[in-house]
């Protein structure tokens, strides 16, 4: 029942999709924005908006974002609702350039005008685990494969990485740009970084003179409901130094499930921090010392940072089974130590972090694969790539 509610919505859509299409001319310089994942201007798309509007003041500018969906999805507002399927198909139609972050399903059915631009900037900057038509199965992936079908323009970070994504998408080669990542200039930018660093340091006295241990575990189906941090706090504070903090950052659909009780809180008070709900994660990366992760895509961001990262896998079985799987060998191509339990969780802290042995030539080998600019100027380089004549 689901399913063929979420089937008529898209059906919805593409009809007064086409309708627009018979009946108006599409307008070179309308953009239209989906922002299904990460509705900020920190985003790829949001960078993006960001610097059209500096370069010129003709392009106008149209969304969809997370919350719009959120609403929809929930049966809010009618208004909401005739506002989702009436007026934004409408500034799809008609636009010249349509920037994405996610997949967006409706577009399964949707055919663009030849002179609309189709740009998937994606949200991950590389991938661990599989994804898209490497990983889905059935009728998500079938639609999926028809809404990438539209697609002129996929945007990544590196040319070793252009094929894998041509596959995870289900489109040609031709189509994959490796022009960089907007989001990732950000991170090439030492000004912004001493003031996004300053500023967490104003909101947080008490970590500036710490070492941060950074702990972002990944998404897991099966904790959304009922989520838990598999590093073990209590072991954390009494095994490591007081000058030794973990700032938990937790998947969005985990934070909101996720609390401590009054007695946790008086013990974990001062040594660790739960900000998973912290609105940018770059300013966590600036800060870490180190990062504890274990399938999440944010080592593609922070092997930029050049500080350890140890890679927590207590159930690499299970997942490695039941879960998507891997593009390769996880244990050998991850840039850290790999560990299975909090006593090697310890010692990897006490050897990465406090005898600074980390092997920095893998991580060096890492960032070469993964980024091919180091300058910032990724944005500068999809606006050009997508709006040069043809």
């Amino acid at each position: 029942m689901k399913q063929t509610v979420k089937k008529m919505g898209y059906m919805v859509f593409a009809f007064f999709f086409y309708v627009y299409r018979i009946f108006t001319r599409v307008n070179k310089d309308k953009v239209f924005c989906i922002m299904t994942h990460d509705s900020s201007m920190d985003s790829n798309v949001g960078m993006i908006v960001q610097e059209m509007k500096k370069q010129s003041s003709a392009y106008e500018f149209h969304y969809i974002k997370k919350e719009e969906t959120a609403e929809v999805k929930s049966g809010g507002r009618i208004r909401s609702c005739l506002t989702f399927f009436l007026i934004k198909p409408y500034h799809m139609a008609t636009a010249g350039y349509l920037f994405l972050d996610n997949i967006f399903l409706p577009m399964a059915y949707l055919h663009f005008s030849k002179y609309t631009k189709v740009v998937q900037l994606w949200h991950g900057t590389g991938t661990i685990k599989k994804f898209g038509q490497d990983a889905n199965e059935g009728n998500l992936k079938r639609l999926e494969k028809h809404a990438n079908q539209t697609v002129t323009h996929l945007i990544v970070n590196a040319d070793g990485i252009r094929s894998q994504y041509a596959g995870a998408f289900g489109i040609e080669p031709e189509h994959v740009y490796a022009t960089g990542l907007p989001r990732t200039d950000c991170l090439f930018d030492e000004e912004k970084k001493k003031q996004d660093m300053a500023g967490f340091y104003e909101q947080y006295p008490e970590l500036k003179e710490k070492r941060i241990i950074l702990y972002a575990p990944t998404f897991r189906d099966d904790e959304v409901s009922n989520p838990k941090v598999a590093l073990d706090l209590d072991v954390f504070i009494n095994r490591l130094p007081v000058d030794c903090v973990c700032i938990i950052k937790l998947h969005p659909f985990v934070a909101k499930q996720y609390s401590w009780t009054k007695e946790q809180q008086e013990r974990y008070k001062g040594r660790v921090f739960n900000l998973s709900e912290f609105p940018d994660i770059n300013t966590l990366l600036f800060v870490a010392d180190a990062l504890i992760t274990d399938y999440s895509s944010i080592i593609y961001e922070y092997c930029l940072q050049d500080k350890p990262m140890i890679f927590f896998a207590y159930d690499l079985e299970h997942f490695e089974q039941q879960g998507r799987g891997f593009y390769e060998p996880y244990e050998s191509f991850v840039p850290g130590m790999v560990v299975k339990n909090m006593e090697e969780v310890i010692e990897a802290i006490q050897w990465n972090v406090y005898e600074d042995k980390y092997d920095r030539e893998r991580i060096e080998w890492f960032r070469e694969r993964y980024y091919h600019y180091f300058d910032g100027r990724s944005t500068e380089r999809v606006i050009r790539l997508v709006t040069e004549k043809e």
